[in-house]
């Protein structure tokens, strides 16, 4: 079962919830021929008791969405209520049997939210009960005042739903709006005519450094023998306790080796991470890590031998946004091998094995489930190991980043 998610921020760029995506906009959902209702179904029982709801939110919010037979069904009544949010699809009638069902919802405790909202008498009663509201960009300007007073002065929380640069979010966020939902954090206000920092060029090359197929010892230890901070972290980490060691480490290279190859890959990120987004939402640290992962791991599965090149394709996709910089000049800058900066740059062959990867990945995050399978076939990959790589993407890039 495939399952992806979708950040919403507060108005401190602090994530305050993710949207759970199962489906996609059309009525069939083609991985598994199920109609919407009973892929709903299925990922409750399934994906999100088998998962873990821990795991795919980390103590935030859950939004889902319910249409009519999904909310009538009581499909809801497994998951947490105080955590989980109810998102009523925008094509559900607000007839008596849907307002009792929704009454009852909140006397569990749950929250509601209605999708895509349009003002109108229809949508009265609904508004009554709800808690959020969610209102899209593209909505005339003038008309989203006109909603946020009234929302507002009901004591309802509003959403800015397909928020996607940052010049979205900064209107939204003067009109009045709680909550944003969208890919704005990964659209900066570019600097023109500057230069990536020595610091973080430092950082960028040390990654590129670490997941090459063979590590060099001798070049890891030069480069992180330039950083003081980075030796005085690598150091420290190689004498905790974790290592049950007697005698001190004092020297890089004994370091290096001491951690192994898995441990430098890990720890590497870890130091260089903060350094590089230093300024920016930890959610973009994140999604950077998950886009990784989860490369890398379906690198593993093409049995290509690419999974050190995917990674690192995941884990720069995002470097614009790290950067505030046209990712074609970060690049040009960073020097990376030419199949990952054809990749990047969108001028990858069509039967590229990392390109198709890097497409699959960017297609699971909108949940285009069709283009998912489509590319998983051209892979070789089942979709079930595409969803479980996916899972294991999540929790192991929460974890490093919140350790950063």
């Amino acid at each position: 079962m495939f399952v992806a998610r979708q950040p919403i921020f507060d108005r401190n760029r602090k994530v305050w919830a993710y949207e759970l995506l199962f489906r996609s906009d059309s009525d069939a959902t083609h991985f598994n021929g199920a109609e919407p209702s009973s892929a709903t179904r299925q990922v409750i029982s399934h994906g999100m008791l088998s998962i873990g709801w821990d795991k795919m939110l980390r103590g935030k919010h859950g939004c889902i969405n319910f249409g009519r037979d999904m909310l009538l069904q009581d499909l809801y009544s497994s998951l947490p209520p105080g955590q989980t949010i109810i998102e009523l699809t925008e094509d559900i009638e607000a007839d008596e049997e849907v307002l009792e069902a929704v009454r009852g919802v909140k006397d569990q405790g749950y929250r509601i939210a209605l999708d895509d909202f349009r003002p109108g008498p229809r949508m009265d009663a609904l508004v009554e009960l709800a808690d959020l509201v969610k209102i899209e960009m593209d909505t005339p300007k003038e008309k989203q005042d006109i909603m946020l007073r009234d929302l507002r002065a009901r004591g309802i929380r509003v959403l800015s739903e397909k928020v996607e640069t940052d010049a979205d979010f900064r209107w939204a966020l003067r009109a009045g709006y709680d909550y944003f939902q969208g890919n704005f954090f990964a659209h900066p206000v570019v600097m023109q005519g500057t230069q990536i920092p020595a610091v973080k060029m430092q950082c960028l090359r040390l990654i590129q450094e670490a997941h090459r197929a063979e590590l060099d010892f001798t070049r890891l230890t030069a480069l992180i023998s330039q950083d003081v901070s980075l030796s005085y972290k690598l150091l420290r980490y190689a004498n905790s306790a974790r290592f049950g060691r007697q005698g001190k480490i004092s020297s890089i290279r004994r370091a290096l080796v001491v951690l192994g190859e898995y441990g430098i890959r890990k720890w590497i990120v870890i130091a260089a991470l903060p350094a590089i987004a230093d300024d920016k939402p930890t959610e973009l640290v994140t999604q950077s890590l998950v886009r990784g992962r989860f490369c890398e791991l379906l690198g593993q599965a093409s049995g290509q031998g690419v999974e050190d090149q995917a990674f690192l394709v995941g884990l720069f996709s995002l470097l614009d946004a790290l950067l505030d910089r046209p990712l074609n000049d970060a690049l040009e800058e960073l020097g990376l091998a030419l199949p990952l900066d054809s990749v990047l740059r969108g001028q990858a062959p069509d039967d590229s094995v990392l390109n198709r990867i890097y497409k699959l990945v960017r297609r699971y995050e909108v949940a285009d489930w069709d283009g998912v399978e489509a590319l998983a076939g051209l892979l070789g990959t089942p979709p079930e190991v595409v969803g479980a790589a996916y899972r294991e993407a999540l929790p192991w890039a929460d974890e490093l980043a919140h350790a950063t």
